[in-house]
């Protein structure tokens, strides 16, 4: 069985195609807190860096990527920290 982050990698190299993607899972430092669940897997922090990207404004990439983890926040996803980048802003281009 996959683990969230692993399904989250997945979802966003389906939906981008990046270059790189990290998935880090946060959960054990928001015990306690509101959405935070005993097993955790409820908060991750992602960098993605991708071409498809470009021309897209910090608002417009963090909704698609959102729209390409919906499945994740309707199964317990509660919280994502998105670093969405181009390959130029990465310094990679």
């Amino acid at each position: 069985m996959q683990t969230r982050s692993e399904r989250i990698r997945l979802a966003l190299e389906a939906a981008f195609a990046p270059a790189r993607v990290e998935v880090r899972d946060d959960s054990g430092q928001h015990a306690g807190h509101a959405g935070a669940r005993p097993e955790g897997e409820t908060h991750f922090s992602v960098l993605a860096v991708s071409p498809a990207f470009a021309g897209l404004s910090r608002l417009a990439r963090s909704r698609a990527a959102h729209a390409a983890l919906e499945a994740e926040f309707g199964g317990g996803l509660h919280a994502l920290s998105l670093r969405l980048l181009t390959p130029e802003e990465a310094g990679q281009g």
